[in-house]
């Protein structure tokens, strides 16, 4: 999607705004509408209500500076800060994409979420701005997705241990045929797809963050051995674990 240039009367007025976060402030109105923008490190650093209220805060201030992984579980955020990472990467918006959220009484529930590069003097991303919608007030019935909901929990809370497609389908009360159709038509990936993306992403959070070895996040991201999870990560990443921690750590927040 390219984004049209502003006209210039449109410029001018926006340089001129003396307090450019009052147009933030506004979505503080609009009932289920929740705003959120972060920095480069996927710190918040403006929020409106709807998303204090998601998150169990009572104000904005409670959650600027915090990321992702202060309120969700672990699997969930990695998956939320790498669709950051690939919208300031790209600096191309993503519109309407499917994610599920917990919010704070725990309650999984289905969100479209549409996230914006947020730019700089001189056009450089220093940022991301996002807004959600529950997806049951977005024009569609998400009856289709919410049959995956346990699907999606299992993998997320057993992503280290040995999955079958079974198990997985026995928690959604899907046959297994079902579970893999339902999951290619929806999410266009296969079953397997998906537990291997949650496994690399998580991986990479801990080669990022941790100093723990590679043979031993390799066992536990729910992978084989050390040489299937290279192999894997060097098929997404284009890079070993190890090439890619020596050039993306250490992350500093």
């Amino acid at each position: 999607m390219k984004a049209r240039e502003p006209s210039t009367a449109t410029t001018e007025f926006f340089a001129a705004v003396a307090e450019p976060a009052m147009f933030a402030e506004m979505f503080d109105v609009l009932p289920e509408v929740y705003l959120f923008i972060k920095d480069a490190q996927h710190r918040y650093v403006k929020v409106n209500r709807s998303e204090c209220a998601l998150h169990g805060c009572a104000d904005e201030g409670e959650m600027i500076g915090k990321t992702d992984f202060d309120y969700h579980p672990p699997a969930l955020a990695a998956q939320y800060v790498e669709e950051d990472r690939r919208v300031m990467a790209a600096g191309r918006p993503l519109v309407d994409q499917v994610w599920l959220v917990r919010g704070a009484d725990g309650t999984p529930r289905w969100y479209l979420s549409s996230k914006f590069p947020v730019r700089g003097r001189g056009g450089v991303v220093i940022g991301v701005a996002g807004v959600m919608r529950p997806y049951e007030r977005a024009g569609a019935a998400p009856g289709d997705y919410q049959r995956l909901t346990r699907a999606c929990e299992f993998v997320l809370a057993h992503y280290g241990e040995p999955i079958a497609v079974d198990d997985i389908a026995k928690c959604a009360h899907l046959s297994a045929s079902q579970l893999q159709r339902e999951f290619r038509r929806l999410f266009g990936m296969s079953l397997g797809d998906y537990v291997l993306r949650v496994r690399l992403i998580m991986a990479r959070r801990r080669l990022e963050t941790t100093a723990v070895a590679v043979g031993q996040i390799a066992l536990d991201c729910g992978f084989y051995d050390q040489s299937h999870f290279t192999r894997a990560f060097r098929g997404e990443m284009g890079l070993t674990p190890r090439e890619y921690r020596q050039r993306f750590t250490p992350t500093r927040g």
